[in-house]
């Protein structure tokens, strides 16, 4: 058995998923070990994404686990036997994993869910903006480095799924580069908000009450609920949430924040006037 010498997010994610099945069970791995017929070390490497798995013990592990959501289980599957290389494997060992690991997400995502306070996110941003935000970094990138990660950051922009974003109006104001560049950011935004796949919505700065400026996120819809994920920035790159409860916080704090926002036609006018002053 060759070993992973670094597991994807996904692959890891389906390694979690089978590690909690299993612990659902209340059994060990050496008794998972025992009911699939294999060493102990099979299971802790599948377990730790070290090790892959085939369709044919995803479902056995799934049986004698007694996990009868099928969906889920399917799913499962399809993420054990997925053997996508897809554009941002050109990548690896030039940018930091937790790059790659988005931007598989985001190949694999069913819907998008963004709340943005600071800054616009990096699926919407124009080239200049990405490259002033990368160009903040303390210490400086190499700038082959910064090249690296602008084009990336260009490339992973095919938005064909469902998409929301909240943004708050400090994110439309904060002027990153230049004012041609803010301009230019505007109007890709109000571009984009076009598309029928896309909802957007702005925060005005005059809103009373609004408490909830930690709120920045990413949520990526999975092929079933449970394997939704929470994407939020840390000083070392992304930090994976995965957990059902913080998932149902996630989720209950996008719906509270959009609540108090502007409809998208009234975002799309706010931005318009925002343009026009720059």
């Amino acid at each position: 058995m060759v070993k992973r010498r670094e597991p994807t997010a996904r692959q890891m994610r389906l390694a979690t998923e089978l590690r909690r099945l299993r612990e659902a069970a209340g059994l060990t791995s050496r008794q998972a070990a025992a009911l699939l017929g294999v060493a102990p070390a099979q299971i802790t490497h599948i377990e730790s994404a070290l090790a892959g798995v085939s369709e044919q013990r995803v479902r056995r592990l799934a049986s004698h686990y007694a996990c009868t959501d099928s969906e889920f289980v399917d799913a499962l599957v399809a993420m054990a036997t997925d053997r996508t290389r897809g554009w941002w494997e050109e990548y690896r060992g030039l940018l930091p994993t937790s790059f790659l690991d988005l931007s598989e997400l985001n190949h694999h995502a069913a819907f998008r869910r963004d709340v943005a306070v600071l800054y616009v996110p990096g699926l919407l941003q124009t080239e200049a903006y990405a490259r002033a935000v990368f160009s903040s970094r303390v210490p400086e990138l190499p700038a082959d480095e910064l090249e690296l990660r602008v084009r990336h950051r260009m490339e992973g922009q095919d938005i064909r799924i469902p998409y929301e974003l909240v943004i708050h109006e400090a994110a439309l104001r904060i002027r990153v580069a230049d004012r041609a560049a803010s301009r230019a950011q505007l109007v890709k935004l109000l571009d984009v908000s076009a598309a029928d796949n896309i909802t957007l919505r702005v925060i005005p700065l005059d809103l009373d009450g609004f408490a909830r400026a930690a709120s920045t996120m990413t949520y990526v819809g999975g092929p079933v609920t449970k394997l939704d994920t929470v994407v939020r920035d840390v000083p070392q790159g992304s930090a994976f949430i995965d957990s059902e409860a913080q998932l149902g916080a996630f989720r209950a704090r996008f719906r509270k924040v959009e609540a108090v926002s502007l409809d998208a036609a009234r975002s799309r006018d706010f931005i318009g006037r925002l343009t026009k002053e720059l």
